[in-house]
């Protein structure tokens, strides 16, 4: 006879908690993935914006002028390439106004020649074209020195009242009686009509374009017929220290006609820039595009009466005339630009919305979303639990049922430690709880031995002859038997 109660009926396991690393590094691998096509898209978004449309006023003289045909060819060219900029064109009734609108920062953009009142916030994109001063006289006349002309009538053929000031600044003529000698050509006069002797010029100074010059074949025929003398302008260099805009420029022989070859031998000249300028407020990528963009489609821009057929890169020179805009400058000096130097701006701007980025889901991450570890600690409330209902137990198949269940969650502490299910907060607390209640199993198991004995002895006692006539009758069948 047991002194043991009936069997406990089997306990049940207890429940398993969620894969929390699995399920964070999920949650982790999501965010993560998140933050780069987030940081993707403002990338693409900054990238848009930045490269979005941009309209620049371009200010001109009137409809006609070479300024203005460049304009409306740069327009167009940027608009077939699907540039991002656009082009306002504003007409003016001379250059004069459209430098002076420039001057009130009225426009992005425009075109003066090195004659002229240079804005202080006017910065060079490029150089358009290079007109040339040609000194010339009547039949074979020669004319020695700039000094000469004082003395003489002269014509100022050019294309706009701006050059009869340049000239009469270069020849040093004040204004009053003598001023009236320096003329402005009419319009439409051709070089024998001024030095024919009813007009009385004793010279015609041309200010052309380059490109210009060489194409008119006028100066070729006139020179057939011995109509001109082309002549040196030896002061060339000293003039170009005298005056920044000037430039002392060298004619090729035959430049102005081959048969005959007229000038016979180069011949030192002054000559003045055509500069497409920009505000210095630009931005430097902004201007950088830009001029890259005239640089790479010279041809494209060349009218076809020859201005802008040789466009040239600003000058980078610290004593330029007209300083270069520091986004061409930069592009000139550094054509083949690192990828770093290309695409910094967007690193840049990919880097802050990384960080930015990342944070938020970091916070969220952090505070919201992730499972966090069971704490130990908590796992004393089960301990409790089972110490709980040792005093309740009545046999040993029931206290191994309890220890069982301690065990169980030892073991599942063990393990969640290992790999991160349960955070080490509170395992002191943990330990000291399974402890206790591993004691007291000890010493219930101990009670419950010690009363099972007790009571197998009782049972004993309880069963003796003198007190069983069973038992006699067991004896007396041994003895017969």
């Amino acid at each position: 006879m047991s002194a043991e109660g009936p069997t406990a009926s089997p306990i049940e396991p207890l429940p398993r908690r969620p894969k929390v690393i699995k399920t964070n590094q999920q949650q982790v691998f999501l965010y993560v993935v998140l933050t780069l096509l987030l940081s993707l898209a403002t990338v693409w978004a900054g990238r848009t914006l930045v490269h979005n449309s941009e309209t620049l006023t371009f200010a001109v003289g009137g409809p006609n002028s070479d300024e203005a045909l460049f304009a409306a060819k740069l327009a167009a060219l940027l608009k077939n390439n699907a540039s991002r900029f656009r082009i306002k064109i504003v007409n003016n009734a001379d250059n004069g106004k459209a430098i002076a609108q420039f001057d009130r920062k009225q426009a992005d953009l425009a075109v003066l020649r090195t004659d002229a009142k240079v804005p202080l916030r006017a910065r060079t994109l490029a150089i358009l074209e290079h007109d040339l001063v040609l000194l010339l006289g009547p039949g074979n006349k020669k004319i020695k020195s700039l000094a000469e002309l004082k003395k003489k009538k002269v014509a100022v053929l050019a294309e706009n009242e701006s050059s009869l000031a340049f000239v009469r600044s270069v020849l040093d003529v004040p204004d009053g009686p003598d001023a009236t000698k320096i003329q402005m050509a009419p319009q439409g006069a051709t070089l024998d009509k001024l030095f024919a002797p009813t007009n009385g010029f004793g010279a015609v100074i041309a200010i052309v374009h380059a490109s210009r010059a060489v194409r008119d074949k006028s100066y070729e025929q006139v020179a057939k017929r011995g109509g001109f003398t082309l002549n040196a302008i030896d002061e060339a260099k000293a003039l170009a220290r005298k005056f920044p805009g000037i430039s002392d420029e060298t004619l090729t022989a035959g430049t102005l006609s081959a048969s005959p070859q007229i000038p016979e031998d180069d011949l030192d000249t002054i000559g003045l820039e055509w500069l497409l300028v920009a505000q210095s407020r630009m931005s430097p990528t902004t201007a950088g595009e830009l001029a890259r963009i005239v640089y790479e489609n010279k041809s494209a821009l060349g009218l076809e009466n020859g201005f802008a057929t040789r466009i040239e890169p600003a000058s980078v020179e610290k004593d330029a005339f007209v300083i270069a805009h520091r986004g061409a400058a930069d592009y000139i000096n550094d054509d083949t630009k690192s990828f770093m130097d290309k695409y910094s701006d967007l690193m840049y701007l990919g880097a802050g919305a990384l960080s930015i980025i990342g944070s938020i889901f970091a916070a969220i991450y952090a505070k919201i979303t992730r499972i966090a570890p069971e704490k130990a600690s908590e796992l004393s409330t089960a301990i409790l639990d089972i110490g709980e209902r040792i005093e309740h137990a009545h046999s040993l198949d029931q206290l191994e049922c309890l220890q069982d269940e301690l065990e169980s969650i030892l073991r599942g502490a063990v393990i969640g430690l290992r790999d991160g299910t349960i955070s080490t907060d509170g395992l002191d607390t943990f330990k000291l709880g399974y402890e206790l209640v591993r004691d007291e199993i000890g010493m219930r198991r101990d009670y419950l031995k010690r009363h099972a004995s007790e009571n197998e002895q009782a049972a004993r006692d309880a069963g003796s002859p003198q007190h069983d006539d069973s038992n006699v009758v067991v004896v007396k069948t041994a003895q017969s038997a």
